[in-house]
Parts: structure tokens; sequence; C-alpha cells
């Protein structure tokens, strides 16, 4: 894949607080990556050191291959979608997006046409002579990109562009904001709190965490591989149990956790495993049951909230504080000894050293 945004060995301070410490990210051409992670993490000083607003402390940013470091945002030729459409309350729906437009010298006829057109695109032909005041959230959003799509930018750039809707108007505007990034082909790097928002529009998700990336990688190799402890908390892996192989049988190992307790669990869905190697497992992946001859972490089980499609429970075991959940039909009270056993496909694996 042909490289189009190069962020190399990037740090950035605010003061004497270091935000990114060496941070290399590299985005292909028409590809939508997102940052994505606590507030404080990194991410929108990562867009605003890409857009100009912020200068790195050391490193270099490329943009198809020209050098952005230094240069002053006017020159970096990048969209912007801001999370408060930055929109001018003066101006006409088509003066909104023609702006950039006129900044670039195209005017007339030219000028009229491209902004027509890419009103059209967004559905908001319709509403060209409005002011954004007579508009609702959803469609100065529409505007916003319009306006940052219509100057045909090498780069598309996001900064939590949907945190002001309501969540049906989010889940909307995202499928419409990656339909129209891969109608236009543009490079987008987009920056959201949201691990769901992320996941759905994106070709591959940096999740960050202290001016670090912690992984890069796709959404599905993200939820179901998380490379290690932060991740996989990050991505709803609650429960995270220290094991050690104690015996390998063919296609299974036995391993053993605190307590001396012991499990079974089957090659074929975690591949090979260390001797010693930590148990992650998603609440879905600790399934509760008092029937006492199933194989299973013994617990005493606490707290039970109510999730719709399951009951959760807090449980104390020899392997510390769990969360699990069991099945509707079956609810058992809190102070009740029961078993906790995991369900590899809602498990993986993960080296002691990624704790």
């Amino acid at each position: 894949m042909t490289q189009s945004l190069t962020l190399d060995s990037i740090s950035a301070h605010y003061g004497s607080t270091q935000v990114l410490e060496n941070l290399s990210l590299a985005v292909g051409e028409g590809e939508l990556v997102s940052l994505l992670g606590a507030s404080g993490c990194g991410k929108t000083t990562t867009l605003r050191l890409v857009a100009g607003f912020l200068q790195p402390t050391s490193g270099t940013i490329t943009l198809g291959g020209r050098d952005l470091t230094r240069l002053p945002p006017h020159q970096r030729d990048i969209g912007l979608v801001f999370q408060n459409y930055a929109l001018f309350p003066h101006l006409s729906v088509a003066d909104n997006v023609g702006f950039g437009l006129k900044q670039r010298g195209i005017s007339g006829d030219a000028k009229t046409k491209r902004v027509g057109a890419m009103l059209d695109r967004v559905g908001l032909a319709h509403l060209a002579d409005r002011l954004p005041a007579a508009l609702s959230g959803g469609q100065k959003q529409r505007v916003a990109l319009a306006r940052a799509l219509v100057i045909e930018p090498p780069l598309l750039m996001f900064d939590e562009p949907l945190s002001n809707l309501d969540a049906k108007l989010r889940i909307d505007m995202r499928v419409e904001i990656r339909q129209l990034q891969r109608a236009n082909g543009t490079t987008s790097v987009y920056v959201t709190h949201d691990q769901e928002e992320a996941f759905s529009i994106s070709d591959r998700v940096a999740i960050m965490h202290a001016g670090r990336i912690m992984q890069l990688d796709t959404p599905e190799i993200l939820y179901q591989r998380p490379a290690n402890a932060f991740v996989a908390r990050f991505v709803g892996f609650e429960n995270l149990i220290a094991m050690k192989v104690v015996e390998r049988d063919g296609a299974k190992i036995t391993a053993e956790m605190a307590g001396g307790i012991r499990l079974t669990l089957p090659l074929e869905q975690f591949g090979a495993i260390p001797d010693s190697f930590i148990l992650a497992c998603r609440a879905d992946g600790l399934q509760v049951t008092d029937n006492a001859a199933m194989e299973g972490i013994p617990a005493t089980l606490g707290l039970r909230t109510y999730l719709g499609r399951a009951y959760q429970y807090q449980a104390e075991t020899p392997a510390g504080a769990l969360i699990a959940n069991g099945p509707l039909t079956r609810p058992l009270d809190a102070g009740v000894t029961a078993k906790l056993v995991p369900v590899p496909e809602q498990c993986t694996i993960l080296a002691p050293e990624a704790v």
C-alpha cells in the first residue's frame, strides 16, 4: 500500500509535560485510520500536530512525500471536520461549503459547480441558501463534511465529529462519512473516544495510551487478538488469569492457576500456548453454572446485574475477582457457590510480559 501520511518518531510536550513519546504512524493512500483512546491519551494532540496547530518537539510529518513538519496550517492543504462544526454563522450553506474553494482562488462557474455537486452528494442541495442557525445538528455536520471534501484534500481529518449528536444520528452519520470517504478515496485520520464508532468506520485503528500507540491493527484483530493487557481490557477482556501449563496432551493442555485450580484448554482454538500465559476472557467467556460436576473455576457469587441478554455476576475466586455472565433462565443469588466455565471463543491468550 502506498503510504500517504507518515509520522516518524514524533514527540510533543505541553510545557514540561510529555504528551507524545516517539510516536510513529503510517496511513496508506485512501485508508481511514482512527486514533482511539480516553481523554488525555494524545489522540487530539496527534491530530493538531498533523494539522499544524502544534509543533512537535522532535520527529517529522510527511504527506505524500512532502515534509509538513514546519509548515503553517494554511500551507498543508488538509481538510478538517471538527466536533463543533466551525461553520460561519453569517454565510449560507453554499457559501460555507465554497469558502475553501474561494480561498484557493476558485470562483465563478467552477466554484458553483463543485459546491452544487458536493451538496448533492451530502443530500443538502435543497438547503443551499439557509444559514447554519436554521439547520439541525446532523445537517450542520454534513455541511462541515462537504466543506472539507469539496477542496479535494490529500488528507481529511476528523476531530470527534459526532460527539454532539444523539445516538441514532451518530450511527447514521458514521455510515455516511464512511461511504463518502470511500467514494472519494480520501486518506483520512479519525479521532474518537468511542470504540464502536472507531471499529465500524475504520480500515485500521490505533489504540492510544499515555502518548503511545499500544496496538495498530484492523478492528477484527484488535477485538479478537489484543497484543497486550491494556488493549485486552480496552476491548472488553475484563478477566486476566495467570496460568502455567502442567500437561500437554495432543490437541489440548492442562493449565493451573492460583489455588491449584486446573483447566483444560483446546489448542485448536488458541494455537500454540507458552508454558506460562495469561488467559484473557470477556464476561461472556466465563459462563456461570451451579453444576458442581463441571470443570471450571470455583467461585462465590456476589452482585448480580441484569443485562437483558444475560445476568452478569461479580465473583470471588482463587484467581481474584472476576466478572462472568450466566443465562437468564437460572438466576443465582449472591453468596452461592458456582463454577465459572471458560468459553474458548470468547477468550484469548496473552504472554505474561504483555501484562
